[in-house]
C-alpha cells in the first residue's frame, strides 16, 4: 500500500471517536513531540462563519509581506492535504504521508481532528514557518487548536447558531464557547456581533486577563478577492490581524485583494458553489443570489445537508431564489445526512444520489435548452448545504481526486 494511503486509512479509523471535547490528551501527545504549539507563533480565529475566510486572508497577508505561512484549516473540500498548506499550498503527499504516521503513533487515543491537528503543527514547526495561521475546529475552549498557550493575534468572527448539541443552545452559549481562547495578555479582535454578545466574551476574556477590540471602526479595504458584502467585514478582522502581525499596509491591502477561498462563492462555469452549511450562511448566500438580479427561473438548487443542522431554515431562505431543485445524500461518515426524499417532500424538486450525479443533471438541462424547441433552464446553479456537498461538486466540476469526505 502507498506509505500515504496507509496513513489515512489509519486517521479514518478514528473518525467514529468524532471531535472531542476535551483538550488532556491533545496536551499530552504535544508534551510527547517536544510541544511544536509552542515553537510557532500563532493567529487563532474561531467563529461560527466566516472564520475560515478570514484565516485565508490572513495567510495571503502575510505571504504578501514575505512571511514563510502555515495554514490548517478543517473540513476538507477534496484532499486531506487542503487542510495542511504551508506558503500557500496544500502539503505535499511523500511530506505529509510520515507526518501522519508521526501524529497516530503518539497517542493511540487521539481523534481524527487531534491526529490532524498534531500533524498540523509537526508540519509546520518542521517547515519553520514565520507565522502558523490555525481556525478553530469547533467551539474554541475544548477545541484541539486552543493547545496554543499564547497566540500572537486571535479574533472572534460572526456568532451563529450551529453546534447547539455541543456549544449550548444559545447565541450567549456559543459565544461564550468561542471565547475559550482567550489567553492571559492576548487582545482578542471581534467582528460585527451585537452588544449583548460582545459583552459575554469581554466577561469571559477579562476572566483570563485577556481583553477585545471591535472593528467597528475599521474602514473595508478597498478590494476583497472573496465574493459577498459579508467578506468586506471578514476583510476587516483580517486587516487588524496582519497589522498584529507586523504586516505593512500595502500587504494588508495585497493579501485581502488576492485572497482566494474555494468553495466559498466560488464560480465554476454556470455554477456557484458556497459552504453554507447553517441558517446564517445561508442567508448570506441567499443576499448575495439576490444581488445577481436573476429571477427565480434562472437559478437553479443544489442542496444537502447533515441532519444535525437546521436545514429547513436553510431552505427556507435558499428555495425561493430557485425554480428548479435538486436534493442530494451528503456523504456524512460518521454523521448522519437528511434523506433528499424528506426534502424533495417539504419543499419540491428532484432527487440525485449525490452532488456530482445532480451537476450532470442540471448539465444536461442546459445542453437540452440550447437545442431550438426544449425550452428554458437555469444559467445559475448554486451548490449548498454541507461542505460535503459542495466538495463533491468541486471535484466533479474541475476533475479532481478526491479522499473520503469527513465532517470533523
Amino acid at each position: 500500500m502507498h506509505p500515504l494511503a496507509d496513513a489515512l486509512g489509519r486517521l479514518y479509523a478514528r473518525v467514529p471517536l468524532g471531535m472531542r471535547m476535551e483538550l488532556d490528551t491533545m496536551r499530552a501527545a504535544c508534551a510527547r513531540v517536544g510541544h511544536p504549539e509552542r515553537a510557532l507563533p500563532v493567529v487563532h480565529v474561531a467563529g461560527t462563519n466566516g472564520k475560515g475566510s478570514v484565516c485565508a486572508m490572513v495567510e495571503a497577508i502575510a505571504r504578501a509581506g514575505g512571511l514563510r505561512t502555515g495554514l490548517y484549516t478543517s473540513p476538507h473540500l477534496c484532499r486531506f492535504a487542503e487542510r495542511i498548506r504551508v506558503d500557500g499550498l496544500p502539503i505535499d503527499d511523500t511530506t505529509l504521508a510520515p507526518l501522519l504516521s508521526r501524529a497516530l503513533d503518539v497517542e493511540p487515543a487521539l481523534s481524527f481532528f487531534e491526529a490532524a491537528t498534531l500533524a498540523a503543527l509537526l508540519a509546520f514547526r518542521d517547515a519553520r514557518v514565520d507565522v502558523a495561521v490555525l481556525e478553530v475546529g469547533l467551539g474554541g475552549r475544548l477545541d484541539a487548536t486552543n493547545v496554543v498557550p499564547a497566540p500572537r493575534a486571535a479574533a472572534i468572527t460572526r456568532i451563529a447558531l450551529d453546534h447547539t448539541d455541543r456549544l449550548g443552545s444559545t447565541l450567549a452559549d456559543i459565544a461564550r464557547e468561542k471565547a475559550g481562547i482567550a489567553k492571559p495578555g492576548l487582545d482578542i479582535v471581534l467582528g460585527p456581533m451585537p452588544e449583548d454578545l460582545r459583552s459575554v466574551i469581554d466577561a469571559v476574556a477579562r476572566g483570563v486577563g485577556a481583553t477585545t477590540s471591535t472593528v467597528d471602526h475599521v474602514p473595508a479595504p478597498a478590494r476583497v478577492g472573496l465574493d459577498g458584502d459579508h467578506q468586506k467585514d471578514n476583510a476587516r478582522v483580517a486587516a487588524v490581524l496582519g497589522a498584529r502581525i507586523g504586516a505593512s499596509p500595502a500587504a494588508i491591502a495585497e493579501g485581502i485583494a488576492g485572497a482566494r477561498w474555494p468553495g466559498r462563492l466560488e464560480r465554476i462555469g454556470p455554477f456557484l458553489l458556497d459552504a453554507a452549511h447553517n441558517p446564517d450562511g445561508a442567508e448570506a448566500l441567499a443576499r448575495h443570489v439576490r444581488a445577481l438580479g436573476l429571477p427565480p427561473g434562472e437559478v437553479g438548487l443544489i442542496f444537502g445537508a447533515l441532519a444535525d443542522k437546521d436545514w429547513r431554515r436553510m431552505l427556507d431562505a435558499l428555495t425561493p431564489l430557485a425554480s428548479e431543485r435538486c436534493y442530494v445524500l451528503a456523504g456524512a461518515g460518521a454523521r448522519a445526512a437528511v434523506d433528499p426524499a424528506l426534502m424533495a417532500g417539504s419543499y419540491g424538486g428532484i432527487t440525485a444520489a449525490g452532488a456530482s450525479e445532480a451537476c450532470s443533471l442540471f448539465e444536461r438541462r442546459m445542453r437540452q435548452a440550447g437545442q431550438a424547441g426544449q425550452g428554458a433552464a437555469p444559467s445559475l446553479v448554486v451548490v449548498a448545504g454541507s461542505m460535503l456537498v459542495v466538495g463533491e461538486a468541486r471535484a466533479r466540476l474541475l476533475s479532481l481526486p478526491r479522499d473520503p469526505p469527513v465532517a470533523l
